[in-house]
């Protein structure tokens, strides 16, 4: 269980991660800049097991793998969204960060409740509010994508 961060429409790839810092190799420190120029208190608040809760059109713009990735490193769970970047989506699954479509969990979900998610069932608790949402359940290949830590660990594991 998490903590939400909250987002509106069309958080784009530069928005999540500035271009300004894609020179930066290490990924803990590339994460530090994770969000700060729609929040900048995001790196240093986020906790593992946060999730980010978003607008449609999540990761939209360039196709940088850096987006997802620096998420991931921050310590966040899972993305909710109505929709996503069809270049996000698959990117974010590349490297192991878990996505889950729901209109319903994107609308009810504030800034600060505490989330639950269970990519299995695609269900999302919101433990503040003592609601549930739906998701599309993660089929099994992608629960292994996440499971291994993304692509490059599932083919390791194969």
């Amino acid at each position: 269980m998490g903590k939400a961060f909250k987002y509106g429409d069309n958080v784009d790839t530069d928005v999540i991660i500035p271009a300004r810092y894609l020179n930066i190799a290490d990924p803990k420190e590339l994460a530090t800049h994770v969000m700060e120029d729609i929040d900048a208190d995001f790196a240093r608040t986020v906790k593992k097991g946060d999730v980010v809760v978003a607008g449609k059109n999540f990761g939209s713009g360039s196709s940088r793998e850096h987006a997802p990735l620096v998420l991931k490193v921050a310590g966040v769970k899972a993305v909710i969204a109505p929709t996503f970047a069809r270049i996000f989506y698959r990117n974010a699954f590349n490297i192991g960060l878990p996505i889950l479509e729901s209109a319903e969990a994107a609308e009810r979900i504030d800034a600060g409740d505490e989330v639950d998610v269970n990519f299995r069932t695609g269900k999302i608790v919101n433990k503040t509010k003592g609601e549930t949402y739906r998701a599309e359940p993660l089929p099994e290949f992608m629960t292994e994508l996440i499971r291994k830590g993304g692509l490059v660990g599932y083919v390791k594991g194969k």
